[in-house]
């Protein structure tokens, strides 16, 4: 009985094979990286329909690499959030933030926001409901992807964006479009650069933070692409590294760091990977309690300013010499 109720809600629920297929531009290697990590991400939201309690479901993540686990816990994130959405009788998310998801506490809490996305739930009220004051944010992050991903005509190429975020909640609503970008682009760092330079001045820099994110969490490129990205970006070169530096202490955290963001971190961060670790470290510690802006939002605007001043005077030294 259980199995069939499991293929039920498969067959209702899970996501089929044409969408996972369908943004792939090519059969290249760096298009099956990427189609790799969407896959663990599924395979975590499957997990969860097959059924059992977390425990079971957390398990299960064992059949995913380590270096794609953090993927899959976004996906567990992701079903858990809708049953509780469906079955309120009970937090399941809680009790996975509480445990497994703690150590992918970033992408667990992107995943919430994939779900709230997709069954079309306003995001910042669900804020309420999660108890770390920096990663509930990231619930915005999750929501942009999930809308600029599968909705990319209206989110990117039209730039709308739901009238009813907050203004701090539009910027990581950004930042999660921008990361969804270099998805659906393939990483093509051209064709990326394309996308955020045609989006209204305003809002590219947090579009460059959550592409620093993408590029330095999924890995899968080549030092000279890495430098492209950074020459490309602009005045943006803070937000792409602090994208970076935010991928860089989610890994560590999680207990599954990769070459490529090593590789990423030095030469969008000018240092090592425990270097851009220890900068969004140092931003969170001291938090104010009189700050009109919420704990995420000074958490980010201090990682941006010490990426400004301590990458400013070298790029304006090799523009000068």
């Amino acid at each position: 009985m259980n199995s069939i109720l499991a293929r039920a809600r498969l067959a209702l629920m899970g996501v089929p094979e044409r969408k996972i297929l369908g943004f792939k531009g090519g059969d290249t290697e760096r298009w099956r990286h990427l189609e790799d990590a969407l896959r663990a991400a599924v395979g975590g939201y499957h997990a969860v329909l097959e059924g059992g309690d977390v425990e079971t479901v957390v398990a299960r993540l064992g059949r995913f690499p380590k270096h794609m686990n953090g993927y899959a816990h976004e996906g567990v994130a992701m079903g858990l959030t809708a049953y509780d959405l469906f079955l309120p009788n009970k937090s399941r998310l809680r009790e996975f933030l509480a445990g497994a998801g703690d150590a992918h506490i970033y992408m667990s809490h992107i995943g919430v926001g994939e779900a709230l996305a997709q069954l079309r739930r306003r995001p910042e009220p669900f804020l309420a409901k999660l108890e770390d004051p920096v990663a509930r944010w990231l619930v915005m992050d999750g929501y942009g992807f999930h809308l600029g991903f599968f909705h990319p005509r209206r989110y990117v190429d039209r730039q709308q964006v739901p009238p009813y975020l907050s203004p701090y909640g539009r910027r990581v609503f950004d930042q999660g479009v921008g990361r969804s970008i270099w998805f659906t682009e393939g990483a093509d760092v051209d064709r990326v650069a394309a996308k955020v330079t045609a989006v209204a001045t305003v809002r590219q820099a947090d579009f460059w933070l959550g592409i620093g994110t993408g590029c330095c969490y999924a890995g899968g490129m080549a030092p000279r692409e890495i430098e492209y990205l950074r020459e490309v970006c602009g005045e943006h070169f803070a937000f792409l590294a602090t994208g970076a530096a935010f991928a860089a202490k989610g890994r560590h955290r999680a207990g599954n760091p990769v070459a490529d963001t090593e590789m990423a971190c030095q030469i969008l961060c000018e240092t090592d990977s425990f270097g851009a670790r220890d900068v969004v470290e140092a931003a969170l510690t001291d938090l104010p309690t009189n700050d009109r802006r919420n704990d995420c939002h000074v958490v980010q605007d201090r990682v941006i300013a010490t990426f400004t001043s301590e990458l400013a005077a070298p790029m304006g030294q090799e523009a000068s010499a």
